[in-house]
């Protein structure tokens, strides 16, 4: 065992004994090195961050109402993801799956312009990882995908297809490293169980994610061919230019608005809808680059004439295929800036 980590498990018998005894300071200070991958965990069952931040407040909430119960048979990482996973599963059962436009109804004809929006709580939701501090890499030598793999839009919304166990099964084995006998302890079942579960959200989840994962071609593309395809389109867009705009598109680009259930498929249908709404001469648009599900993202700012500032409209996140985009996610709900630590009004 590393010296750090040696000195952490003491720290952690240190705290547990002040908190057992009460001291709510000490309860804080022990689950703090663990509250960031609790969130995402909690965001990766559930969809959504506002959920997340409910789900991890109950979690703890229980874990400080049964610290005395707690024995130390199985770690205090171990024990707070059984609380933050079975509270995750109450919520489940309560609510509708969430999911993007494209799996909510077909592609719509650009001429005809956005359907109203659909206010239920059924839309996946974009995570701000970066505020929240996750590392790169996997984490545990066991896990079949990286941390921020696991926030992928497109992982995530492949995890709201899966039954509610099956999902906590996928998550806790593949993204969270644990092992079968561990995984199964949580969910109170068998190995055997949890085998034959994760072997159906397999089947499920490889037919719904891209064979390359959006780290993957960031880490392909590098730093400074990034930051140009990001100029490229702030400028483009920025300026209102749909040509230019397009000409970063791949040919089966497709665009998603929720809580609109209206979207496009297509570079050409894509294009018309730019062309006659957001990016017709008539609107003005700031972009602050903002990372979102471990993917390119910005705050998309509008102008308002009746505040003479630029208000916040959208978060934008691209999934990309390798310079080009293969689909712009844009997240129409201004509660979503809040959460990026974004601003709520731009200056001209």
């Amino acid at each position: 065992m590393s010296s750090a980590r040696t000195a952490r498990t003491s720290d952690e018998r240190v705290l547990l004994t002040a908190a057992r005894q009460g001291d709510e300071d000490a309860f804080g200070r022990l689950v703090e090195p663990y509250r960031a991958e609790l969130h995402a965990h909690c965001y990766r069952m559930l969809g959504s961050v506002q959920d997340a931040e409910d789900a991890l407040q109950d979690a703890l909430l229980r874990a400080w109402r049964g610290l005395p119960r707690f024995e130390g048979r199985s770690s205090l990482r171990s024990w707070l993801y059984t609380i933050a996973t079975n509270v995750c599963l109450r919520t489940i059962e309560q609510r509708p799956k969430r999911v993007l436009p494209i799996d909510y109804a077909p592609a719509a004809d650009p001429h005809d312009g956005p359907a109203e929006p659909v206010t239920e709580s059924v839309w996946l939701e974009p995570y701000p990882d970066e505020k929240l501090g996750l590392e790169d890499g996997p984490l545990g030598p066991d896990a079949r995908y990286e941390q921020r793999e696991g926030l992928e839009l497109a992982f995530t919304a492949a995890l709201q297809h899966l039954p509610a166990r099956q999902r906590a099964v996928l998550i806790l084995r593949d993204v969270l490293g644990f092992s079968a006998r561990e995984t199964a302890e949580v969910l109170r079942t068998t190995p055997v169980s949890i085998d034959s579960a994760l072997q159906r959200a397999h089947k499920t989840i490889d037919e719904r994610i891209p064979k390359q994962s959006q780290q993957t071609t960031l880490r392909s593309l590098g730093d400074e061919a990034l930051r140009q395809v990001v100029d490229r389109y702030v400028a483009a867009w920025e300026s209102n230019d749909v040509d230019a705009v397009v000409a970063m598109l791949t040919e089966d680009a497709r665009m998603t608005m929720p809580p609109l259930p209206t979207w496009y498929a297509g570079r050409d249908a894509v294009a018309a809808f730019l062309r006659g709404w957001p990016l017709s001469h008539v609107k003005r648009w700031r972009l602050i680059p903002a990372r979102a599900n471990a993917q390119v993202g910005f705050g998309g700012y509008i102008w308002d004439e009746h505040t003479r500032t630029f208000v916040p409209e959208s978060v934008n996140v691209l999934t990309l295929r390798g310079a080009e985009i293969e689909e712009i996610t844009a997240f129409r709900t201004t509660d979503a800036f809040a959460h990026f630590g974004l601003p709520d009004r731009m200056d001209a």
